[in-house]
């Protein structure tokens, strides 16, 4: 392959990488990339778990076999078995070299590298590929994991020159990988409550606008638990802002405590002294359950005055849900009878019948309603 025509391949696999909107987007871009560049037949990436001990198939591309998924979860092999990652190259990065790739072959290990080859050229042979390059990742100045490139039986082997490149592909993927984790990273802060780490209002804008969708399309119940935490300004009054967060943190581990109760429920702070939980499958009553245990865990709290809890669910007679806004119109209701009522138990909607105040609250007119000219003026949900 010609200067030119590398290059290229180097640039692809980097705006490759650049385009995907996820680790598992990245981790394809990388291997398509490498495997074009190299003109394999077969790519790899796989990453060094080592508090496992395993390096674990992240993706899997090109002419693929049977046992090899594209995006596997559960392709993973003892770290042992390659000892070259733990031990050949640690002992030439500590001595200054860099993390060279190397060429393996069905027939055993090519020319000028490591002896380890005993795994690698099984696997070879089985799959029916003649060869293999295989590029040590290296990021933050430690071993990551490994690209794998291979050809079929037949074709030319990799020689000394495609093994340099090789090491400048796993290079340029390291910088993607570095990337991707710095965006991730941007997009759970996006996302995330500073003070609590719980989940914020954008979080539940999203999911809940998804979670009624599937409520919609598929008949699937969602339910939300909107809260009040009592006695916060009294606290920030008479003691300070920092004890007031302090409340707040410790009121958030709790709500984590009891959303742990329903499979999968989001646990989210939504500004100042309001919370939520979100459940996308479970039972109306399961969640109720959870509820009720958060108010009676945080009428515990030291400093608190306990919450203000109401309850929204589909599966409750609370009418049509079409939208996001509906179900919170109704949760923010009850959760506002709850704190008119003083109540030390989660107030649910639709459960006081046909005229069940809550959802007649919940459906009157914005300027008519205490809880929408309190909550909802201006607000999307």
């Amino acid at each position: 392959m010609g200067e030119d025509k590398r290059l290229a391949a180097v640039v692809a696999l980097a705006q490759g990488m650049a385009a995907a909107h996820t680790p598992a987007g990245a981790w394809q871009a990388a291997a398509l990339g490498a495997c074009r560049a190299l003109d394999g037949s077969f790519a790899a990436l796989s990453v060094w778990e080592r508090e496992l001990g395993r390096l674990r198939v992240l993706v899997n591309v090109g002419d693929r076999r049977p046992d090899e998924e594209e995006f596997p979860e559960s392709e993973a092999y003892p770290v042992h078995q390659f000892p070259e990652i733990t031990e050949f190259l640690h002992e030439r990065w500590a001595g200054g070299g860099g993390p060279n790739a190397w060429v393996e072959t069905a027939e055993g290990t090519a020319a000028g590298t490591p002896g380890y080859f005993h795994q690698r050229v099984a696997a070879l042979r089985r799959r029916g590929r003649g060869c293999c390059v295989v590029a040590p990742v290296l990021l933050h100045g430690r071993a990551w994991g490994e690209l794998y490139v291979a050809r079929a039986v037949g074709d030319p082997v990799f020689d000394r020159a495609d093994a340099d490149f090789a090491t400048v592909l796993a290079a340029v993927v390291a910088a993607g990988l570095a990337q991707t984790e710095r965006l991730e990273e941007a997009r759970r802060l996006a996302y995330t409550d500073a003070l609590t780490g719980l989940a914020n209002r954008r979080a539940v804008d999203v999911r809940l606008e998804e979670a009624v969708e599937r409520h919609r399309t598929e008949g699937v119940v969602v339910s939300l638990v909107v809260c009040d935490l009592n006695g916060l300004k009294r606290v920030n009054d008479t003691l300070g802002h920092a004890v007031g967060d302090r409340l707040l943190e410790r009121f958030g581990s709790v709500l984590s405590l009891c959303g742990a109760m329903v499979p999968g429920a989001l646990a989210a702070r939504l500004g100042g002294d309001e919370f939520c939980l979100l459940a996308v499958g479970p039972a109306a009553d399961d969640v109720v359950k959870a509820a009720d245990e958060l108010c009676r865990r945080a009428g515990e709290l030291e400093l608190g005055e306990g919450v203000a809890c109401g309850v929204a669910s589909t599966e409750d007679p609370v009418g049509e849900v079409r939208d996001a806004r509906r179900l919170f119109r109704l949760a923010d209701a009850a959760q506002y009878r709850a704190k008119a009522l003083r109540a030390d138990r989660p107030v649910v909607a639709g459960r006081e019948g046909p005229e069940d105040p809550v959802v007649r609250l919940a459906d009157e007119p914005p300027h008519v309603s205490p809880a929408e000219r309190r909550r909802f003026r201006g607000r999307r949900p």
